[in-house]
């Protein structure tokens, strides 16, 4: 069972430090679970135009098979101008809808503003519908003073909640990997 973390931005460091320390809280909490980081900063994708992601000329085709082979995900972004990043959407315009259907996610986000939580359930629990997916209920929204100088999180409430969306991850993924066993009977 393979849980992908995948930090939505090509600049910055905040997202993936937050995919990662709930990463890390779901190995703690099911070691047995492979965890896997997809940081689109390590790789070229191109502009999602419609075509076989394997007629593109970089890492397209290599970025929409690892999606594709994860059971399940935990998807960061910072929020720029209200919305996810474009490296973000443009990941989702590549990936075909069948293969996040009937998977979970959890959402973490990063800003510069308070209300910027409100991206997460104004558009990316819309797109995690469209791709027929489950949905962790809590999700984890960072404001830039949770963070130290040395982009640490300091805050005890975002440690909180990153703890809890590890807990839903787990609980959701084994209960759904147990029903899935039981109907395949």
């Amino acid at each position: 069972m393979k849980l992908l973390g995948i930090s939505g931005t090509i600049i910055g460091a905040k997202t993936s430090i937050l995919v990662q320390k709930v990463l890390d809280e779901v190995k703690k909490l099911a070691p047995e679970i492979e965890v896997e980081m997809l940081d689109l900063r390590d790789y070229q994708m191109s502009l999602c135009d419609g075509r076989d992601p394997a007629t593109y000329p970089d890492d397209t085709k290599k970025v929409v098979d690892l999606v594709s082979s994860a059971d399940f995900y935990l998807i960061g972004t910072p929020i720029f101008q209200g919305s996810m990043t474009g490296a973000l959407k443009n990941l989702f315009d590549h990936i075909p809808p069948q293969a996040m259907r009937n998977k979970v996610m959890g959402f973490v986000a990063n800003g510069g503003t308070y209300q910027h939580y409100l991206v997460i359930e104004n558009q990316l629990k819309p797109i995690a519908g469209y791709f027929r997916a489950y949905v962790a209920p809590g999700f984890v929204y960072a404001h830039a003073d949770h963070f130290n100088k040395q982009n640490e999180i300091v805050d005890e409430d975002v440690l909180s909640r990153i703890g809890n969306l590890a807990q839903e991850l787990v609980h959701m993924q084994t209960a759904l990997k147990g029903a899935a066993s039981v109907s395949n009977q």
